[in-house]
This record gives structure tokens, C-alpha cells and sequence, in this order.
């Protein structure tokens, strides 16, 4: 059938289409109007970067002189427009400034990134913690801290996919995560607990480091110190997203060569009936050692930034990124534990049992120094990272301008304080553990996903882990109850020496 044309046109609607994405059950989704006549969209990728939907703008000509009925069944169907829904696994697009090319962080990087971060001082002192509790209980134990970690850390991937796609940028840090979902009050929470376990951490990484250097290279504390911060920081430093994510699975894998190594040739003298021993009394006084040493939450942000958003790859990132740790906690602390069944320490009166074998044995000396170093390593580089994107993000600074004083900042301090007490390396770890860790990876994560979920987004906000009001509040409890016990027991003490 053919009809003649006018020059009369008649502009299609196009105001319908929202300009802002909605992430909904972990893909985004945008939201277009189709009409039956003509529909076309596209997507651009930018440095913003986040998609911006591009819209043309059509015209549709139609004839001049048409029946009535036709023009009326033409109206009508404009104006019944259905919804389609484009779905995209990515929030947006990492590009390359220089080059204008996609530069997407691979699932492995990340997976590494998180197993490194995780895998720090924390897994020295395990044993030295659940030597009254025994194997078996403290086994309970990590498997739990571990299931709950997994989960915070969820908590705070969704929270930041939320916020990145409300605010309209990547790289969004917990501050701006705790503005959004809990104001004023909130940013103050995450600012100084942040501060505090960074600090703090990166104190008892250095102190130990700079033991284990100094007796290897027959050097000064100071000197040892300083050696590591510099090597280390300088790496974080100068080093581009791909090289970091090279040289941290180089160091997993020499975490886990080293490892393989030290078990095989510290089980030799392994009590199996030793790691029966169950004393699930002694268990609560470990908690905040083993919830420390599965800490990773300070690199989501940067993973959900590395990896475009994509809530699959960093739900996976979590979880088996964390669950190589688990493996070398339990078998660690298995030999550790196997090694040494007759200790008949208290909390009280606690003993290292890694220095003991250390001292035990010639053959064994070495691989646990280069164990332990490699540990410390892979997580400072971590805490590293997190720490300079949060005082980036906290003080509103661009991180190229500013990046020498973001690391200064970052790094002097706690080389200063690791200085002053050399020492501090258990008692750093507790602290951290206790009032650090268990507030702001464990009850901050749950608030801001409440009020993210009931308040902020409602329905429209992702949502990584099930069990809505329920699980948040058995997450917030446990950390609370935790803390308060910690506090009380403290206190006990104190009393009873006064």
C-alpha cells in the first residue's frame, strides 16, 4: 500500500526516558519507553564514567490527509507505550584517560586483592589466642567469624554499588556510603573507627616486620622499619592499578608456597590427638583476633570499583577471596596447636606458640620468618590502598594532586608510633579487633544496609545478602554483644588489680 507524504511532521516524545540508572537485583536496569512506530536508543561509555543515555531526537512524518479512523488508531497507539528494560551485569565503564580504552580489573586480581588483604598479621597471632580453647572450638570458631565477615562485607559491596549509582561516580568511599545512609552521625562513626583499625593495623604490621628484618639483616629496629614502609608504600606509591594487582598474587603465591613449606615441615612432630582438645569457654576471648584476621572490607570499595560494579564478580571476589584465608587459618592453626598440645596457658598468661617453634627448631626458623613476612606484606598493601582513597574521599581531595600528601599522611604516622613501642604488636591487634573492627565492619555495615534498604532506597536498592530485617539485626547483635562483653571483662580486670 502506498500513501503520499506531506512536509508535515510530527516530533516524537522522548522526555519519558529517565536520565538515571537503577541497579535492581545485582544488574542495572534503565528503564525505556517503546513505541510501536519507532523506537530507537543507544548507550555511550565516557570517563564520567558512568552510562549516559543518549537520546535522539526522531521525527516521524505522516500524511496530510488521512481517514479519521486511522489518525485516531495512529493517536492511540503512540500513547500506549510499553516498558522495556535493558539489563547490564556493569554499572559502567573503567576507561584509560591516555589511551580512551576500557581497562575492566580481571575477577582473578580481585579474588587476590581480597585473599591478600585478609591474610595479614591476624593469622600470626591466631594461635597464640586459641591455644586454651583448643583446635576444635577455635575451628567452630573461625568457620563462623569467617561466615560473618563474608557477610558484612556484602553489606558494604551493596551499600557502595547503591551509592555509586545514586551519586553518579565511582570510587565512593565508606564516608560518603555513611553520609547517605546514616548523615552526620554515621560519617562520624565510619571516619573514626576507619582511622583507628587503619592505624592501629598498620602499627602492628610494621612492628612485627621490622622484628623479623632486623634479625634477618642484623639492622636497627628504626632502620627496618623505615626499610619496609619505604619498599612497600613505594610500591603503592608508584605502581599502576595492574602492577599492584601483579605484585599482590605474586606475594599470595609465595604466601601460599611459603606456607605449603612450613606445614610440611612443622607437622612432622604433630599430636593428632591434641587437636580434639574442645574448650568452647575460652572461645569469646578469641573472637576479636579471629574477626580481626578476616578483615578485607576496607578494599570493597575499591574492588567495586575495579570491577565496574558487576555485583557477580564481586560477590564472587568475596566469597573466594575469603575462603582461601579460611583454609590457611585451619590448617595453620591445626599445626600450630598439633605442635604444642601441653602448653597449659591461660588467657592470662599468654604465650606465642609461633616464637616457640621459631626457637625450637634451626629448619623451621626460616620458613617461618618468610611466612610471616610475606603475610604482613600482602595485607599492608591493602590497608595502604583503602587508607589513602579514604582520606582522599574524607578530606576532598584529588587524589593525582594531592597523592605525595595522601601517603605521607598514610604511611609516617604509623612508623612513628611502631617506633615508640616495638612491643605493641598483641596489644595493637586486641584493640584493633575489639573496638575497631567489630563497629565499623560489623555493626556500620548492617545500620547503613538498613537504612539503605527501609529508609534511602526502598525498594529499588540492590540487595547481596537475603534475610532482610532479620539477618541485619542477628549482625548488628552479635558485634554488640561482643564489644559489650569485651568492655565488661576489661573492666573486671581493672577492678580486681585496683
Amino acid at each position: 500500500m502506498s500513501v503520499s507524504l506531506s512536509n508535515t511532521c510530527l516530533p516524537l516524545r522522548t522526555d519519558s526516558v529517565p536520565q538515571k540508572p537503577l541497579v535492581l537485583n545485582g544488574v542495572v536496569r534503565f528503564h525505556l519507553q517503546r513505541s510501536s512506530h519507532v523506537s530507537s536508543y543507544r548507550f555511550g561509555f565516557n570517563s564520567n564514567p558512568f552510562f549516559r543515555t543518549h537520546t535522539p531526537r526522531f521525527s516521524k512524518c505522516s500524511p496530510q490527509r488521512v481517514s479519521d479512523k486511522r489518525r485516531e488508531t495512529q493517536v492511540t497507539t503512540e500513547q500506549e507505550e510499553e516498558e522495556e528494560v535493558v539489563e547490564f551485569q556493569r554499572l559502567f565503564s573503567n576507561l584509560n584517560r591516555s589511551t580512551l580504552k576500557r581497562e575492566s580489573g580481571s575477577l582473578s586480581s580481585a579474588i587476590f586483592l581480597v585473599a591478600g588483604t585478609t591474610v595479614g598479621a591476624g593469622i600470626l597471632a591466631i594461635p597464640a589466642v586459641t591455644q586454651e580453647s583448643g583446635f576444635l572450638a577455635s575451628a567452630v570458631a573461625c568457620i563462623l567469624c569467617w561466615a560473618f565477615m563474608v557477610v558484612t562485607g556484602l553489606l558494604v559491596a551493596e551499600v557502595n554499588v547503591n551509592t555509586m549509582s545514586e551519586l553518579g561516580s565511582g570510587g565512593v568511599s565508606l564516608v560518603s556510603m555513611a553520609k547517605r545512609t546514616l548523615g552526620s552521625f554515621g560519617v562520624q562513626v565510619a571516619s573514626w573507627s576507619y582511622i583507628l583499625i587503619h592505624y592501629t593495623l598498620l602499627v602492628a604490621y610494621i612492628a612485627r616486620s621490622s622484628g623479623i628484618l632486623t634479625n634477618f639483616l642484623g639492622i636497627p629496629i628504626w632502620e627496618s622499619a623505615t626499610l619496609f614502609s619505604l619498599v612497600l608504600g613505594g610500591i603503592c606509591f608508584f605502581g599502576s592499578q595492574r602492577f599492584i594487582g601483579a605484585t599482590n598474587g605474586v606475594l599470595v603465591f609465595g604466601l601460599i608456597a611459603s606456607f605449603a613449606a612450613l606445614v610440611t615441615v612443622a607437622s612432622g612432630d604433630l599430636h593428632w590427638e591434641a587437636l580434639l582438645k574442645a574448650n568452647f569457654e575460652a572461645v569469646p576471648m578469641s573472637i576479636p583476633i579471629i574477626a580481626l584476621s578476616f578483615v578485607y572490607q576496607n578494599v570493597v570499595p575499591v574492588l567495586c570499583t575495579d570491577l565496574e560494579g558487576d555485583l557477580p564478580k564481586v560477590r564472587t571476589a568475596i566469597v573466594l577471596g575469603t575462603a582461601i584465608p579460611l583454609g590457611l587459618f585451619l590448617v595453620w592453626n591445626a599445626v600450630i596447636l598439633g605442635s604444642f598440645p601441653d602448653t597449659g596457658v591461660s588467657a592470662e598468661r599468654m604465650i606465642d606458640p609461633l616464637q616457640q617453634l621459631r626457637s625450637t627448631s634451626v629448619t623451621v626458623g626460616p620458613f617461618v620468618e618468610a611466612f610471616s613476612l610475606i603475610a604482613i606484606a600482602t595485607s599492608y598493601i591493602g590497608f595502604v590502598l583503602g587508607l589513602t582513597d579514604f582520606f582522599s574521599d574524607l578530606l576532598k581531595l584529588q587524589t593525582r594532586q594531592n597523592k605525595p600528601f595522601l601517603y605521607l599522611l598514610t604511611l609516617v604516622p604509623p612508623l612513628v608510633l611502631s617506633l615508640l613501642d616495638p612491643e605493641i604488636f598483641f596489644k595493637a591487634l586486641d584493640f584493633a579487633g575489639t573496638y575497631g573492627v567489630l563497629v565499623l565492619f560489623g555493626i556500620l555495615p548492617a545500620a547503613m544496609s538498613w537504612s539503605d534498604r527501609y529508609v534511602v532506597s526502598s525498594s529499588t536498592a540492590t540487595q547481596l545478602v537475603p534475610g532482610g530485617k532479620v539477618t541485619l539485626s542477628l549482625v548488628m547483635g552479635a558485634a554488640g554483644y561482643v564489644i559489650v562483653s569485651e568492655i565488661i571483662e576489661n573492666f573486671s580486670k581493672y577492678l580486681s588489680v585496683s
